[in-house]
C-alpha cells in the first residue's frame, strides 16, 4: 500500500484558516457570525497600488522575473527596510523578493540547519504556528522560549540563555508579535544581543512583518545592534502595511544568505508574481496616506477592544504594543461558565453566541502557569468589535448563571 511520508503526516497548519472554514460553513447555514479569527487588514489595497497592478497587466508584464525579484522592487525594498531600521547598510543585492513573507520562514530554517543533524531552532511560544511546523518539517529540533503575560508577552532573556546549546543554529524573533501583539523593547533586544555575542553559531530570523504597526514609539530591530546585522535575516513585506495579503509579496534581507534564499525560490516558486511586484514598487515609493490611515484605525480599535474586554466578566487583557491582535486572559471566565479550557470556551462561544476567535492552543502548547487565553484579531469594524465583545460578555453572564 502506498503511504504518505512521516514528514507530511507531521506537517502542522495555520488554524486561523481551519476555524475560518468552520465559520464559513456556519454562515452558509444562515448563522450570524462575527469573526475575529483572521489576521489581515479589512481595508482594500491603496488605490495607487491597484492602479499600478492594472498598468503592469496592460503593459504586458506577465512573464517570469529573476528569482530574487525585479530590480526596481529590490531597490525600493532596500531603501524602505534600511530607512525603517536606523539606516542599516542594506543594498538591493542583499534583498530577495518572495511570494509573501511566509516562505522565508522555511528558507531561513533550511539555510541554517541540516536535516536530522540534531540542529535546534528556538522560537517564541505562543507564536505563529508555522514556525514550529516548518522547524519539524525541515528536520530540525523545535525549542520554545515562553512568552510571559507579566512581561507584556515578551520572554525573559535569562530563559533564552538557558535554552541555547552548541546545537542551536537559529533564533526566531517576532515583534510586534502574533498572536499577542507584544513587543521586544530595545533594552530586551540589547540583552538578547549580549547573549548571542557568546554564541556566534546562532543566526537570527527577525520576523518584522508588523514593523509599521508599532504603537509604542519608533520600531527598533535587533539588526541595528552591534554585531547583529550580518547574522540577522530581516523579514518584512507588503501584506500588513498596505493591505496586500492576497498579492503575496514579501522581502527578506541578509548580506550573506541572499544568494541562498534566491536559490530556494528558484527551486520552489521560480519567482513572485510580476504584476504584484510592480504594484509593491508603487506601494513603497508612492503616497503613504492609506498606510498611515490604517495604522491610526488599528490604534483606535486597539484602545476600544482593550477597554471593552477589560469590562467583560472574567476577562483581563494587557494592552498590546503593536500589530492588530489582543490576547485576553479568560482563565476566570472559563471557571465561571464551567469550560474546561480556552478551546472549549472558543467552541461554545462560536456555536452559542456566534463569535469566532482562536484559542491559545492554536499557537503552540500552553505556557505552564500562564492560564487560558484566546486571540482576537481586531482588524474589524468598531461596530463588529462592540457587538462581538458584547455577545461574549452576555454569553459569559448567561452561562455563569447556568453553572451556578
Amino acid at each position: 500500500m502506498t503511504k504518505i511520508s512521516r514528514r507530511a503526516q507531521s506537517l502542522g497548519t495555520e488554524n486561523a484558516f481551519v476555524v475560518l472554514a468552520e465559520v464559513n460553513a456556519l454562515a452558509r447555514q444562515g448563522k450570524d457570525i462575527i469573526s475575529f479569527c483572521i489576521g489581515q487588514p479589512d481595508f482594500p489595497a491603496p488605490l495607487h497600488v491597484q492602479e499600478a497592478a492594472i498598468r503592469a497587466i496592460r503593459e504586458g508584464k506577465h512573464g517570469y522575473t529573476p528569482s530574487a525579484g525585479i530590480d526596481p522592487l529590490r531597490e525600493a525594498a532596500a531603501r524602505y527596510m534600511a530607512g525603517m531600521r536606523g539606516g542599516l547598510p542594506i543594498r538591493p543585492e542583499d534583498v530577495v523578493i518572495g511570494a509573501g513573507a511566509k516562505p522565508f520562514i522555511a528558507y531561513a530554517i533550511l539555510s541554517t540547519t541540516d536535516h536530522g543533524a540534531g540542529d535546534e531552532v528556538i522560537y517564541p511560544n505562543p507564536g505563529f504556528p508555522i514556525y514550529e511546523s516548518q522547524i519539524i518539517a525541515c528536520g530540525a529540533q523545535p525549542v520554545p522560549v515562553h512568552l510571559r503575560e507579566g512581561r507584556d508577552f515578551a520572554f525573559d532573556p535569562a530563559e533564552l540563555e538557558k535554552l541555547i546549546t552548541p546545537r542551536t543554529k537559529l533564533l526566531i524573533l517576532n515583534y510586534p508579535h502574533n498572536p499577542t501583539g507584544g513587543l521586544l523593547s530595545r533594552k530586551e533586544l540589547e540583552a538578547i544581543a549580549a547573549i548571542l555575542q557568546k554564541h556566534p553559531q546562532v543566526w537570527i530570523y527577525a520576523d518584522e512583518i508588523y514593523s509599521r504597526l508599532c504603537y509604542a514609539g519608533e520600531f527598533f530591530s535587533i539588526a541595528q545592534l552591534p554585531g547583529m546585522y550580518e547574522r540577522t535575516i530581516i523579514s518584512d513585506g507588503a501584506s500588513k502595511t498596505w493591505a496586500m495579503t492576497g498579492w503575496r509579496i514579501g522581502f527578506a534581507s541578509n548580506p550573506v544568505l541572499a544568494p541562498v534564499l534566491t536559490r530556494w525560490i528558484t527551486n520552489t516558486d521560480s519567482c513572485a508574481s510580476q504584476i504584484s511586484q510592480w504594484a509593491a514598487v508603487d506601494a513603497i515609493n508612492g503616497p503613504q496616506d492609506a498606510a498611515e490611515m490604517m495604522k491610526k484605525s488599528f490604534f483606535d480599535r486597539r484602545n476600544l477592544i482593550i477597554r471593552l474586554l477589560n469590562g467583560t466578566p472574567g476577562v483581563s487583557c494587557r494592552t498590546p504594543g503593536g500589530a492588530f491582535y489582543a490576547w485576553p486572559n479568560v482563565t476566570k471566565a472559563c471557571r465561571m461558565i464551567g469550560a474546561a479550557d480556552s478551546e472549549e470556551f472558543r467552541k461554545r462561544l462560536l456555536h452559542e453566541a456566534g463569535v469566532a476567535l482562536l484559542a491559545d492552543i492554536h499557537f503552540g502548547a500552553r505556557v505552564p502557569g500562564e492560564g487560558q487565553h484566546v486571540r482576537f484579531s481586531y482588524a474589524a469594524s468598531n461596530e463588529a468589535i462592540e457587538k462581538g465583545v458584547a455577545r461574549m460578555a452576555d454569553f459569559i453572564r448567561r452561562n455563569t448563571k447556568k453553572a451556578a
